[in-house]
C-alpha cells in the first residue's frame, strides 16, 4: 500500500544476492544491522525519475519480463481477489489452506465458513489508531512483522496469519524463513520480506509493466508531496487501501496491522467462535467512513475443505470394501452365491470407487490409514446380511455426493490458477492497440467523455 507513515526511502531496500537457503549460517548479530536506506533525489536531480525507470524497455507498453521483474525493486499492488491470494499460498509452499471471500459479518453467513478459521484479513483505507493499544512489545509466541516496503501488504498480511499456525506445513523456503527471523523484531522481519527474492519474485509475478510504473510513479509523487506539504492531515488524506490480519493466539484474539509497531490484543476468546467476536471490531471500523467511502473486503484463511472431503472418501471406501468383503463371505460360508452365475459386482465397481484415485486424490494410503466408525465397525461383527446390505447401500448413495464435491473443489482449484494466470498476463500491447484502434476510427475523444463521466 502507498500509506504514508511507510517512510519513502524505506522502498530502496539493498537486495540479497542469495537465496535463504544461502544466508542461512549469518548470524543474527550480523543480520541485526539493518540495510542503509538510499535518499530520494531531489527534484531537479537525474536520478529523481524513480527507482527503477532505467531498469525497463522503452515501450511502456511492452509486456514486463522476467528480468524487469528481478531487477524491480518494489513489490506490486494485488487485489483482494481469493485466487490470487490462494496461488500465492501454494507457490510459497503452504499446504492445507484456503483463502475464501467473507461476504457478510452476520453469524449466519459466518456459520458457512469451513472450519477452523486459521485468520483474517481486512482490506480497508488505513487510518491510524491510538499507539497506546498496542502493546509494549511484539509477545512471545506470536510471529508478527512490520510492512517497511510500500504494497507489500498483501504478502505480510499473508505471513503474519500462516507464520502463527504451528500446524501448517509453510515449506521449505517459508519454514527456513520463519526460523531464521524468530528472534528479529517485526521491523526487521518487515526488512527481511523486503529483501526475501523468494516472496518478492512470487509477489510480483502478478507485477505489469504498467503497475511497475504506476508505483514508481506514486513514490515520486509521494516524496514530492511529502517535501512541499506538512499538513496534519495530509497522511489520511493520502492514505491508501492496506491488507490487516485478525488471529486467534495463546487463547486471544489479535489484530496485526503492519503499518503498526506491534501487535493489538482484543483480548481473550471468550466463545467457541472467534470470528464471531472479531466481526464487532470490523464492523465499528466500517461505520467510521462515509458512505462514499464503503470500499471493504474480508478474505478469511480456513482449512483446505479438500482435505476433509478426500478423508471422508478414504473412510467411505474403506467402510464399504470392508463391509461387502465380510458380507461376501458370511454369503459364501452360507452358500448363497452361486460360482457359475454372474453377480453384480461388475456394476457395482462401475458405480462405486472402491481404491485409490488420481482424479479424486485419493490414496492407498489415505484409506488404509482410514478409522471406520463404531457403526460401521459393528457391522463388521454382524451376520445381518439384509442390514449390511442397506448400509453399503447407504454408503453407496453418500460416496455419490462426496465425489461431486471433490470435484466441485477441484474446479475451484483450476478456476484459481485459470484467473491468476489472467492476471499475471501482461495485456498492455493489447490496450495499446485497442486505444490505437479508437484513435483511427475517430471514437477515442467519445470514448475519453464516457470513461470521464462513467
Amino acid at each position: 500500500m502507498n500509506a504514508s507513515n511507510v517512510a519513502v526511502a524505506s522502498y530502496y531496500f539493498v537486495r540479497h544476492e542469495q537465496s535463504l537457503v544461502d544466508i542461512q549460517p549469518i548470524t543474527n548479530a550480523v543480520m541485526a544491522t539493518r540495510p542503509k536506506r538510499r535518499r530520494l533525489a531531489k527534484s531537479g536531480d537525474a536520478s529523481s525519475e524513480g527507482p527503477s525507470s532505467r531498469a525497463y524497455s522503452q515501450d511502456p507498453s511492452a509486456p514486463a519480463t522476467n528480468e524487469e521483474r528481478s531487477r524491480w525493486k518494489g513489490f506490486c499492488e494485488i487485489e483482494s481477489e481469493p485466487a490470487f491470494f490462494n496461488v500465492m499460498l501454494r507457490d510459497f509452499g503452504v499446504e492445507g489452506v484456503r483463502v475464501q471471500e467473507v461476504v457478510s459479518l452476520d453469524p449466519d453467513m459466518l456459520a458457512y465458513l469451513p472450519r477452523p478459521v486459521y485468520g483474517l484479513i481486512f482490506l480497508f483505507k488505513w487510518r491510524e489508531e491510538d499507539p497506546d493499544k498496542q502493546e509494549p512489545s511484539c509477545p512471545e509466541g506470536i510471529w508478527f512483522a512490520n510492512q517497511t516496503v510500500n504494497n507489500a501488504c498483501a504478502s505480510v498480511a499473508l505471513l503474519n496469519i500462516v507464520n502463527n499456525i504451528p500446524e501448517l506445513k509453510l515449506g521449505e523456503h517459508l519454514e527456513q524463513f520463519k526460523e531464521f527471523t524468530a528472534d528479529f523484531t517485526p521491523a526487521l522481519r518487515g526488512d527481511a520480506i523486503g529483501n526475501f527474492e523468494f516472496v518478492k519474485t512470487i509477489h510480483n509475478s502478478f507485477a505489469r509493466k504498467m503497475d511497475m510504473l504506476n508505483a514508481d510513479l506514486q513514490l515520486k509523487n509521494d516524496a514530492s508531496t511529502r517535501i512541499k506539504s506538512k499538513a496534519k492531515d495530509s497522511d489520511e488524506d493520502n492514505a491508501g487501501f492496506h491488507f490487516i490480519a485478525f488471529i486467534p493466539v495463546q487463547d486471544k484474539v489479535w489484530k496485526l496491522d503492519g503499518l503498526e509497531r506491534q501487535p493489538q490484543n482484543l483480548g481473550p476468546i471468550v466463545s467457541d467462535d472467534w470470528v464471531l467476536q472479531v466481526a464487532p471490531e470490523i464492523e465499528t471500523r466500517m461505520a467510521q467512513y462515509e458512505d462514499g467511502q464503503i470500499e471493504f473486503a474480508i478474505l478469511s484463511l480456513v482449512k483446505e475443505p479438500l482435505i476433509k472431503l478426500v478423508a471422508a472418501l478414504a473412510e467411505n471406501v474403506k467402510s464399504i470394501t470392508s463391509i461387502r468383503r465380510h458380507l461376501l463371505q458370511i454369503q459364501s460360508d452360507r452358500g448363497e452365491l452361486q460360482p457359475d452365475s454372474p453377480d453384480d459386482n461388475e456394476k457395482v465397481e462401475q458405480d462405486l470407487l472402491l481404491g485409490p484415485s488420481e482424479r479424486y486424490r485419493l490414496s492407498q494410503k489415505a484409506i488404509d490409514q482410514a478409522v471406520l466408525s463404531p457403526e460401521h465397525e459393528q457391522q463388521l461383527k454382524s451376520d445381518d446380511v439384509v442390514a449390511m446390505s442397506a448400509v453399503v447401500q447407504q454408503l453407496s448413495t453418500a460416496q455419490t455426493s462426496m465425489r461431486a464435491s471433490i470435484r466441485d473443489e477441484i474446479k475451484a482449484i483450476q478456476a484459481d490458477d485459470d484467473r491468476a494466470a489472467s492476471r499475471r498476463n501482461d495485456k498492455g500491447l493489447l490496450a495499446k492497440g485497442l486505444l490505437q484502434v479508437l484513435e483511427r476510427l475517430g471514437r477515442m475523444r467519445i470514448f475519453m467523455e464516457s470513461a470521464c463521466c462513467s
